[in-house]
């Protein structure tokens, strides 16, 4: 069971009051983009083993969307904020070299 916390109302608990919304960071293409930018969009996702980028809604609480960065091997959560925010907070990043020295953080990051 994950324990999570809403960065916008800060409150801590499982994951059945969450509700996973996939892949966090992606480039959203609107109007005018080609055929194969929407299908990266809309079909490509990681799904990798290890550290992950995740949007989540607080379904129960706040109702509000915010990232987690969790390991998908053994569920770590390394950190939550905010969905407003546009790439990964350095503290999460410190936090996941530290217990992961070989990671590198993604582009996107």
């Amino acid at each position: 069971m994950l324990i999570l916390t809403c960065p916008n109302c800060g409150i801590t608990a499982e994951e059945t009051e969450f509700h996973a919304g996939g892949e966090a960071h992606l480039t959203r293409f609107g109007p005018g983009a080609s055929d194969d930018e929407f299908e990266q969009y809309l079909f490509m996702r990681d799904n990798p083993k290890g550290v992950h980028f995740e949007r989540w809604r607080h379904v129960y609480g706040c109702g509000k969307w915010f990232h987690a960065a969790r390991d998908t091997m053994t569920l770590e959560i390394f950190g939550t904020y905010t969905a407003q925010t546009s790439t990964v907070p350095q503290d999460i990043i410190d936090k996941i070299t530290d217990r992961r020295p070989d990671w590198q953080p993604p582009e996107t990051a």
